[in-house]
């Protein structure tokens, strides 16, 4: 099964895909730059579901009629800050989307914030879109902490402030084995797995 990326972020490609190898099922994820990139969509629906709804829908309009589509929204929602940044995480510092001045700003705000009141978790809707608008949603969440500052070389986006729960390195820290394992995303594709597994006609 071959699904088409709804999205222009190249590191998520690159996740998508290394979760689609470590499977063991036949799965092949494409990036959306192959039919021309990724069109722009307007994440103003106010949820996950609806945000990765609108980004499939955009790119299923490029694609073969026969085509499947992957669209995945995500963020990162804090209890201190009552769940935000959340739906609106790629555009916490501005509609620019800067993914380096959306972490510095969560820093910046969190700063102060005492370590008893730093929790936090990813969240993941994966949504698939098929011929004749047949569609399936799959949830992962991740819960841990944030911490004072950014570590880690590795992940993109809030990667490198959040700590997942049972873990003292933040998830740009960790190998791609670790995060895909343990990470909102991974546990969201486990469940996409699980039901290609179970027989779905695609």
């Amino acid at each position: 099964m071959k699904l088409f990326l709804a999205s222009g972020n190249r590191h998520k490609a690159e996740e998508f895909q290394a979760l689609a190898r470590a499977s063991a099922l036949p799965l092949e994820v494409v990036s959306a730059a192959v039919v021309g990139g990724m069109p722009p969509v307007e994440e103003d629906t106010g949820t996950f579901v609806g945000n990765a709804r609108k980004k499939a829908q955009a790119l299923r309009a490029r694609l073969p009629a026969d085509a499947w589509v992957l669209a995945d929204d995500s963020g990162v929602c804090v209890d201190a800050l009552d769940g935000a940044p959340g739906v609106e995480s790629a555009y916490y510092a501005g509609p620019q989307g800067d993914s380096a001045a959306n972490l510095a700003k969560l820093a910046a705000v969190m700063r102060d914030v005492p370590a008893a009141n730093r929790g936090a978790h990813f969240f993941c809707v994966l949504l698939v879109l098929g011929p004749g608008g047949e569609e399936q949603i799959f949830e992962g969440i991740c819960r841990g902490h944030l911490g004072r500052e950014p570590r880690g070389g590795a992940g993109f986006g809030y990667d490198p402030l959040f700590v997942p729960d049972g873990y003292t390195r933040t998830y740009a820290e960790l190998s791609e084995a670790e995060k895909n394992q343990l990470s909102h995303r991974g546990r969201a594709w486990a469940r996409l797995a699980e039901w290609r597994k179970s027989g779905s006609k695609a």
